[in-house]
């Protein structure tokens, strides 16, 4: 199972959100740079960079600090938050050497670029799933879809989908335990690659979802908060 320690963007900040809301921000460092260094120096590969201020406008914002993720650290980058067309696409994949792109709100909204998207770039693409009450939602966790997020992963299975991230809006930021049954459901009933976010709040928890079957854990607020040993479970998966 993949671990990938996460880094969200907020004004350039490395920055939690409670549930999603962004009146409820933790502000960790003016450097996000710092934390990509001790990433790679606990034996992270890959690591997840969400641009909050793009997820809710549209507009990336934050490509400077992903662009030395990449360059300067050599870390292997799983970015999303705003990507809504093409041009964005290909300056983060070709232009700034991102590994893989998150389509969360367009995948949704935008089935005619999600179906170009995976055409053109396959598993440089990932479907974000962030579901509120098992409804997939929207616009920086802000609105719902009325979609189900099962019914969700096997539409995006059947244009070309390989890779989903699964977070559960409710226990994002809390520390309370992943959403183990969401996570297996998707597992079991789709056959994708399947990465779980949200909720991981000590060791065991990374442990316990691997027994899910999904192939990769986003780690954020339990690191920032000294609560998960990054280097023991990178070790131990």
């Amino acid at each position: 199972m993949l671990i990938l320690p996460a880094i969200d963007l907020l004004g350039g900040k490395a920055v939690r959100l409670k549930k999603g809301d962004y009146n409820a921000v933790t502000v960790y460092s003016d450097n996000p740079i710092e934390f990509a260094y001790e990433f790679k120096e606990a034996g992270s590969t890959w690591i997840h960079v969400v641009d909050l201020d793009a997820a809710k406008s549209g507009i990336p914002t934050n490509f400077e600090v992903i662009r030395k993720i990449t360059s300067e650290v050599g870390l292997k980058v799983e970015t999303g938050g705003g990507i809504r067309n093409m041009d964005t696409l290909k300056r983060w994949i070709e232009d700034f050497g991102v590994s893989r792109c998150v389509l969360g709100t367009s995948a949704i909204k935008d089935r005619k670029f999600t179906e170009e998207a995976l055409k053109v770039y396959g598993e440089k693409i990932a479907i974000g799933i962030d579901a509120k009450g098992g409804e997939v939602a929207v616009d920086g966790w802000t609105k719902g879809s009325g979609v189900k997020a099962l019914d969700f992963a096997l539409q995006m299975k059947e244009i070309g989908a390989k890779t989903i991230i699964f977070t559960d809006i409710a226990r994002d930021g809390m520390l309370t335990g992943p959403a183990f049954d969401s996570t297996k459901e998707l597992v079991d009933n789709t056959d994708l690659d399947v990465i779980a976010s949200g909720g991981i709040g000590c060791d065991e928890d990374v442990f316990h979802i691997k027994e899910s079957g999904c192939a990769g854990v986003i780690i954020g607020k339990a690191f920032y908060e000294g609560k998960v040993d990054l280097k023991k479970c990178l070790q131990n998966v």
